[in-house]
């Protein structure tokens, strides 16, 4: 691998760590910097997919014990992930590379956009009343089929699926969306590392960094102004989403 391209890897995936344990969206940094290191788009998402699951265990096994409150709902739901995973991970190894290709920066953009909005999304949703239970498996199902199509932002979404099906804070949600994130990035990499082309040298180099990332960022997000990596992460986003539509 070009030294430079590891560099690139080595600071996305810390980045991304770093992100995924603050605010959630690593993957708005890791899968652009997979990209610009020549990967095609769909060899890119899933090596990024295979990168970031050593994140997603440690952020179920940090928050487990916020399972408690909805314990009950914990196997149907991870069902419902992961049928909706299966499905996406279908969609992206058996559709045309094309057709992933040309849906690529508009992913991109909107899982940026949602993630600019998830401070105003979680105070609204906050704010709501009543459960949903149709809503809350089809909402994981189809979170379930992005995550494992698409991995970024994958996190803000099943969060709003949950919060919209079920009548919690988004704060005693969280270790349920770290669960429901783990069985889809689990089914996604099983799959992807068995039938999709993984780039295994760009993972090696970027798995530890999002892992180094990680451990940094959970001690650091107490101190660090969310907002301000936010901005970061959102300016980055939109500027790989706009390039990648544009050339």
């Amino acid at each position: 691998m070009d030294p430079v391209y590891a560099v690139l890897l080595l600071v996305a995936g810390f980045g991304a760590g770093v992100c995924n344990a603050i605010a959630g969206g690593g993957s708005l940094l890791s899968f652009p910097a997979l990209v610009a290191t020549g990967l095609p788009p769909v060899t890119a998402t899933v090596t990024n997919a295979v990168a970031v699951w050593p994140g997603y265990l440690g952020g179920a096994a940090a928050l487990r014990s916020r399972l408690a409150d909805h314990r009950s709902l914990v196997p149907g739901l991870v069902v419902a992930g992961t049928a909706g995973a299966i499905g996406g991970v279908i969609a992206l190894l058996a559709a045309p590379p094309e057709v992933f290709a040309a849906l690529v920066p508009y992913l991109v953009l909107a899982a940026t956009a949602l993630f600019a909005a998830q401070p105003v999304i979680s105070k609204r949703l906050a704010q709501k009343g009543g459960d949903s239970r149709f809503t809350l498996f089809a909402g994981v199902f189809l979170g379930g089929v992005y995550g494992a199509y698409f991995n970024g932002g994958m996190g803000i979404v099943l969060l709003t699926a949950l919060a919209l099906g079920i009548e919690a804070s988004i704060n005693s949600l969280n270790g349920l969306k770290s669960a429901l994130t783990l069985a889809v990035s689990t089914t996604a990499t099983i799959a992807v590392a068995l039938f999709g082309p993984v780039e295994w040298w760009s993972v090696a180099v970027l798995a530890p960094a999002c892992l180094l990332g990680g451990t940094v960022g959970a001690k650091i997000a107490d101190r660090l102004r969310p907002g301000v990596f936010r901005g970061v992460v959102i300016v980055f986003g939109t500027g790989a989403g706009l390039a990648m539509l544009f050339t």
